[in-house]
């Protein structure tokens, strides 16, 4: 993206945030598997301009993040509870979030690494991309459960970028792409756990 389109993105996402007061609600995480999480009630969850992933930063019981609201699946969104959160609120924890104008950069995973490292058009074009941009990679990539897939994912998406390919094509942002915590791209329910 160039700094001009990244000047719109942010004059944007600005006006949408002073037209948008935070979204404020109550919920209480739950557990699947060995990860904690904390689904958005669907009246707040639908105050967001997306069902896919958003950026958000807010408070939790008054203590700040900022962080990615995971899409669920169902037109809602969730969010892993760190460590730290969990003890820091109490159970149900109360919750202000705003739509933040920068992405925070994700943590690319070792094995995307390799794979970009191996491909340098792509690499590079890796960095030039925007943080929503790498996001959209990496949730792409690691919505398999099956290693094999996922290795085919990673040299897919290095040859897409090396052509020039900014986005994964094909990829519906809807869906919950944590595979720990989901099925068929829905995120799975605390009593099918």
């Amino acid at each position: 993206m160039d700094a001009g389109n990244r000047n719109n993105l942010a004059l944007c996402t600005s006006i949408l945030n002073k037209l948008m007061s935070p979204i404020r609600f109550t919920a209480t995480p739950f557990t699947i598997g060995s990860t904690t999480i904390l689904r958005l009630p669907k009246d707040a969850s639908v105050k967001l301009p997306s069902r896919g992933m958003s950026m958000v930063e807010g408070t939790i019981n008054g203590s700040g993040f900022v962080i990615p609201l995971e899409p669920d699946g169902r037109g809602s969104h969730w969010f892993k509870v760190e460590k730290a959160m969990r003890a820091s609120a109490g159970k149900p924890m109360t919750l202000a979030i705003e739509l933040v104008e920068q992405w925070s950069e994700p943590a690319v995973p070792a094995d995307i690494k390799k794979g970009l490292q191996t491909v340098p058009q792509a690499q590079k074009l890796w960095k030039e991309i925007t943080p929503m941009a790498r996001w959209d990679w990496i949730r792409w990539i690691r919505s398999t459960n099956n290693p094999d897939t996922r290795k085919k994912r990673i040299i897919v998406a290095c040859s897409k970028l090396r052509s020039g390919m900014r986005r994964p094509c094909c990829f519906n942002r809807s869906m919950c792409t944590e595979p720990t915590v989901s099925k068929n791209g829905v995120l799975i329910d605390p009593t099918q756990d």
